[in-house]
């Protein structure tokens, strides 16, 4: 078993992708080199804008390179919440907007050449108790009564054979326009796509400091200062303090990811027939597929900490894993790694301006279209293509305590084991 990501390991970063020193002056700087910058610098190139991506270790580093690699619908937050909290018409507009953000990754991949193993095999979302599948039930008829979706079915538990080959859930709920790729051939084919077009990528180049001049921004890293126009910042789950308030409307959660060994086609097809995206619906939620190469894909959490050891997160992962399917009990583990995913205390994304630098974050695990989507609407407003995006007409919640997670986490890890025993 390594302590690597399985992810790069099979797709590294590409050797002839182009790196370019700090230069002097953009009109737009970019903190952040995955899915969110990357996006946003091929918008700004197409509205003919100088950009550089500053990223603190190399290109598509972070999240975008160790998330499980499933492009959902919907958002973190359920549909019917968001509803009471901001109306019918804006939750119509969110639903349709998470719809259309899967569409974009698959549009995009298509007329970049992006070879990510982008297939819409759908998403099957798995009931941990019984009350849990009729939720389910409710569910469906909520979303074809409210938004006229009839793309959702549930499962029942005498017939989930034929999605998942365990008898550990009481049911499922199926939604065939989710999708699943290779989150590194993804990130990498984004990279040299913007290289393409001319934007910098600038490597082990941190953030020290911001400041308002006149003309803009001087951006201060470690390797120098920038002069920038516009400044966005896409770092999600390893934002830091550099800008407080930003710090204070984002926590990182880690996730940690298992790899088993490629499995035989047979053993492949009884564990997932139909190749779905799988998560189930716990509070400390598992999730899981098979990977393009055929091996099991585990992650979740039993801690919301990002700092927990590998080797140890890893046995309890494989022994989750072993519960749900037993027949992958002795099945060597290849990879163990983890990850940080930004989430906000609404469990909404948000975007907007502070302190007049932009900024789009907090996808809460859904990033993989999210940030995509997102970061090429706020490209289009940085570019002046758009006055602004849906996730900028929303309150951000902001408070003094959110940087202090290192303590707070452990009780709010200690909160949803009790909802995960009790509910």
């Amino acid at each position: 078993m390594k302590p690597s990501v399985y992810w790069t390991e099979d797709c590294p970063r590409p050797p002839d992708l182009p790196v370019s020193p700090l230069p002097e002056t953009v009109d737009v700087a970019i903190i952040g080199g995955g899915y969110t910058g990357l996006n946003a610098a091929l918008a700004l190139r197409k509205a003919g804008a100088s950009v550089a991506i500053l990223e603190k270790e190399s290109i598509g580093w972070g999240a975008s390179s160790r998330n499980g690699g499933m492009a959902l619908t919907g958002l973190k937050e359920s549909m019917p919440v968001i509803f009471r909290r901001y109306g019918a018409e804006m939750g119509r507009a969110f639903w349709q907007w998470s719809l259309d953000a899967v569409d974009y990754v698959e549009r995009l991949t298509t007329e970049e050449g992006i070879d990510c193993n982008f297939v819409r095999s759908g998403h099957l979302l798995l009931a941990f108790k019984p009350q849990h599948f009729a939720h389910f039930v409710e569910e469906v008829r909520w979303f074809r009564k409210q938004l006229g979706y009839t793309d959702l079915w549930v499962v029942g538990k005498a017939e989930l054979h034929c999605e998942i080959g365990s008898t550990a859930y009481h049911g499922g709920l199926v939604d065939p326009r989710s999708a699943g790729l290779h989150p590194a051939r993804y990130v990498f084919g984004l990279a040299q796509a913007a290289a393409r077009q001319g934007v910098l990528l600038v490597e082990r180049t941190a953030l020290m400091d911001i400041r308002r001049i006149r003309t803009g921004f001087l951006v201060n890293t470690n390797c120098g200062t920038l002069s920038a126009s516009e400044v966005l910042i896409a770092t999600n789950g390893y934002t830091t303090n550099v800008i407080r308030p930003l710090r204070q409307g984002i926590f990182p959660v880690g996730s940690y990811i298992i790899t088993t060994e490629p499995l035989p086609v047979s053993l492949q097809q009884e564990l997932s027939p139909r190749g779905r995206m799988c998560f189930d619906s716990k509070h400390f939620l598992n999730y899981f597929r098979l990977t393009p190469d055929g091996r099991m894909l585990f992650g979740g959490r039993h801690n919301l900490s990002p700092s927990l050891d590998l080797i140890d997160s890893a046995r309890k992962m494989q022994a989750r894993m072993v519960e749900v399917f037993p027949q992958l009990a002795g099945v060597p583990i290849s990879h163990t790694w983890n990850g940080n995913l930004g989430i906000a205390l609404d469990l909404m994304p948000h975007a907007g301006r502070v302190n007049g630098v932009h900024y789009a974050y907090a996808y809460a695990g859904h990033g993989v279209s999210i940030a995509s989507f997102l970061g090429k609407e706020m490209g289009e407003v940085l570019a002046g293509k758009r006055t602004s995006t849906l996730f900028a007409q929303i309150n951000h919640p902001r408070y003094a305590f959110v940087p202090y997670d290192r303590f707070y986490l452990p009780l709010v890890s200690g909160w949803f084991r009790l909802l995960d025993f009790f509910t």
